[in-house]
């Protein structure tokens, strides 16, 4: 009776206000379980960049350039996360056309808070999806800057990641993973294209971007009549242990669950590691005499690139094999094709990140298991018919689409890019600074004191 005397004394308006309250739709429950574990992964993959990357490319430089190649990785953890913040996330991900999101919808995240988008991650807060993906896109132009590595000046580095990850990262994350993506297979895209964890947005784009910088920027000065050896295998190891971790956080995490689907990718992200490794080691060995350690571990960072599209979408088997491939095909890209065509990508990201992920991208065409990810099966419709894109010609061809689009988009982008910021502040070093190194010319320090 209190309740019934308390509401009769509301206002038409309040009382309508009241019903519809009652009648909105609530946000979907966020799963704790689901949220811990992406929240996990986002610091895995924070961990590849620093300290893991880092510690990697730091030590196949020689020691004049460790701080400055440290420093490439270093500064992305700031620069690309104000960029996300005001409108990366929003590009690659808020409602848009097919190339890109409407950059003001999120901006300055506004609206990413605790609810969960069900577009995306149903089960967890939208910030923790956003916290997750700024990893991706924190990590992937650094990986460029191995090609560029001990000289490019630091404020054309700068300047021209702020535009390639505007230009290329944000639009490419867009087309594959955003809603009304052009290439998104879970929404129905025009071109229904598998990358699980980032073939196309990260290694591919990434990789080719690297080529088109070394073969701008030219070679180092006494490259290849020099020795250019690394300085420190055993940091460039530790690294290489880093990335191997992350990269579980990486391709695992990309289920955004913690279910069946993250055990499958973390599982086929192991064994096409542990493959490719075998693989450079036994073709090194055979080519060379003898089987380096840097060169396994290379193999395993390959075996990790080529897994990333198809780690939610194969068998354990299939991964094997995936990485077995890679091993060998990503070894003869880094020696043969990189002497007979003599660029100096200085610390072989073409050679495995963009050979390695376009081998997994096409292999995936083939290998792909509606058995490990039945979604693959039903999800994707043309003119009403559900099509199942399990692995065949038709997905090749389609996955084949998605690698020469990509290639072709990144390539010509970066390539007009460094054209522009070279006429702004110039993109090399002083011949006499590149001697000194750029440790000291770049950032006034030195790495060691002896």
């Amino acid at each position: 009776m209190a309740s019934k005397a308390a509401e009769n004394g509301l206002s038409l308006e309040q009382r309508v206000a009241r019903i519809e309250a009652l009648q909105a739709p609530t946000a979907p429950p966020v799963n704790t379980g689901d949220n811990a574990w992406v929240l996990a992964s986002s610091a895995l993959v924070l961990m590849m960049t620093a300290p893991g990357l880092i510690m990697f490319y730091g030590g196949l430089v020689r020691s004049k350039n460790v701080l400055a190649t440290m420093m490439h990785s270093l500064i992305l953890m700031a620069l690309v996360s104000a960029l996300w913040m005001v409108f990366g996330y929003s590009m690659a991900f808020a409602p848009g056309n097919a190339f890109v999101g409407n950059p003001f919808t999120y901006f300055l995240l506004r609206d990413v808070g605790g609810a969960p988008n069900a577009d995306y991650a149903g089960t967890v807060p939208q910030q923790s999806f956003m916290l997750f993906q700024m990893m991706f896109a924190i990590i992937t132009p650094a990986l460029i800057s191995g090609a560029m590595a001990e000289r490019i000046k630091f404020k054309a580095y700068v300047l021209f990641v702020l535009l390639w990850v505007t230009v290329v990262y944000f639009t490419q994350f867009h087309k594959i993973w955003g809603k009304g993506g052009y290439l998104k297979w879970a929404q129905d895209g025009r071109v229904p294209v598998l990358d699980f964890a980032g073939g196309t947005v990260v290694h591919i784009s990434s990789g080719v971007s690297a080529l088109v910088c070394a073969l701008v920027l030219g070679k180092r000065t006494g490259y290849p009549v020099e020795p250019m050896l690394p300085h420190n295998v055993v940091l460039s190891l530790i690294g290489t242990g880093l990335l191997w971790v992350g990269w579980f956080g990486f391709n695992a995490g990309s289920a955004l669950n913690a279910g069946m689907l993250a055990t499958s990718a973390f599982a086929a992200t192991h064994f096409s590691a542990a493959a490719a490794a075998l693989s450079w080691a036994v073709a090194e060995w055979y080519h060379k005499g003898k089987p380096s350690v840097l060169g396994a571990a290379s193999g395993m960072v390959a075996g990790l690139a080529t897994i990333t599209p198809a780690s939610g979408f194969v068998t354990v088997p299939s991964a094997f094999a995936i990485g077995l491939v890679a091993g060998v095909v990503c070894y003869l890209a880094v020696t043969k094709l990189k002497a007979r065509f003599a660029y100096d990508d200085s610390l072989d990201v073409f050679g495995v990140h963009g050979v390695g992920s376009t081998t997994g991208m096409l292999m995936l065409g083939l290998l792909a298991s509606a058995t490990v990810n039945p979604a693959i099966a039903s999800t994707y419709h043309a003119n009403g018919v559900a099509v199942s894109l399990a692995g065949g010609s038709h997905q090749f061809f389609n996955q084949a689409l998605a690698v020469i689009f990509t290639a072709v988009f990144a390539g010509a982008a970066s390539f007009i890019l460094l054209k522009l910021v070279n006429a702004l502040v110039g993109l090399r070093v002083h011949v006499e600074d590149e001697d000194a190194g750029l440790d000291l010319t770049q950032h006034g320090e030195r790495a060691y004191t002896e």
